[in-house]
Order: C-alpha cells, then sequence, then structure tokens
C-alpha cells in the first residue's frame, strides 16, 4: 500500500532499498551536522549507523518499521525509523511509550515536505499500534526541528546525550501524550 503527495509516494522499506537508505541516511546527517564532528568520530558514527549492514539489520528488526518516500523519478527523497518501544523507559509518563527513532529529508529535499508526510504517517502508525507517548530525540541546537516537532504537540520532556564516537551532543527528549 502507498500514498501519495505533492508527487512524494511513501512504501514500505525493503531489502532492495538498503543501498539508498544507507546513503540518503549519510548524506543527511553529514549535510546537516557533519560540521560538529572530528573526522575520526564522523567516520566511525556513519559506518556504525549507516552502512548497509547497520540498516540491513535494523530493517529486519521487528520492533522497528520503516516508511521510505520516493519522487515522481522514483528516487529516494526521505525517509522515517520508528520503534515500538522507547529508548528512553525512564522518562515515559504512559504505559506504552513508542519512539520516532529518525526522520530524514534529502539534504536537496528539505523544507519540501516530506518531513510532514512521513510525520503524519509515523503518528497514525503510533496510534495505530497503541501507543500513548511517543518521544524523540532531537539535537539542542537545531531550532527549525524544535519549531517541526512542536506543530506536532511534542514539546522537551528532558535533557540527554547522544554520542558521536568520544563527542557529547547535548540533546533534547521531546515527548507527546496521545
Amino acid at each position: 500500500m502507498s500514498e501519495t503527495k505533492a508527487k512524494i509516494t511513501l512504501r514500505e522499506a525493503t531489502q532492495a532499498d538498503i543501498p539508498a537508505l544507507a546513503a540518503l541516511g549519510r548524506d543527511s546527517f553529514v549535510a546537516k551536522f557533519g560540521h560538529i564532528y572530528s573526522q575520526e568520530n564522523l567516520d566511525a558514527f556513519l559506518a556504525e549507523t549507516f552502512s548497509e549492514e547497520a540498516i540491513g539489520r535494523e530493517l529486519a528488526d521487528e520492533g522497528r518499521l520503516y516508511r521510505l518516500a520516493f519522487d515522481e523519478a522514483g528516487e529516494l527523497a526521505g525517509y522515517c525509523k520508528i520503534a515500538f518501544k522507547s529508548a528512553f523507559p525512564d522518562h515515559a509518563r504512559g504505559q506504552r511509550a513508542m519512539e520516532l527513532k529518525q526522520l530524514y529529508a534529502a539534504p536537496d529535499r528539505v523544507g519540501q515536505g516530506i518531513g510532514a508526510l512521513l510525520m503524519d504517517w509515523a503518528m497514525d502508525q503510533f496510534r495505530t499500534r497503541g501507543a500513548d507517548e511517543v518521544h524523540l530525540s532531537v539535537f539542542s541546537e537545531n531550532p527549525g526541528a524544535h519549531k517541526f516537532y512542536r506543530r506536532y504537540g511534542f514539546d522537551k520532556l528532558a535533557d540527554i546525550y547522544f554520542w558521536v564516537g568520544d563527542h557529547r551532543d547535548d540533546e533534547f527528549l521531546f515527548a507527546r501524550m496521545l
């Protein structure tokens, strides 16, 4: 089943999508955050998180679900990854907290509505699957992302950290009750 909006089509990820998904994850992360890290930390993180092997393991994990956004030419324009269990159980206020793990648009596609389309899909999934709370981690110095998530009813719940090698990022845990 696929949905279409503004010449973008959403569909499930398959094994055949792994190379494109790994490349888009790397490209998006580097475009937005690459300048923050040493090359050594960045390279190690990209290899651990966005290698084809890592993406393949994630796709096989029954506790995760990907949705891919394709443009009219069939190019991968963005993706969303959700988890059916939050990685932040100590902060959960609900009984069934789930998590938005990643929401990326291709660097040249940011601002074209892809994030909103994927976020709408993710929120529908959380509701359908019985979540009573949704968590997401967002870089503390990313006000555009803060604004985007607040439009969906999320707000800061806690200060948390995200490690890229030996570099610690200050992050915010955003949450929303459903």
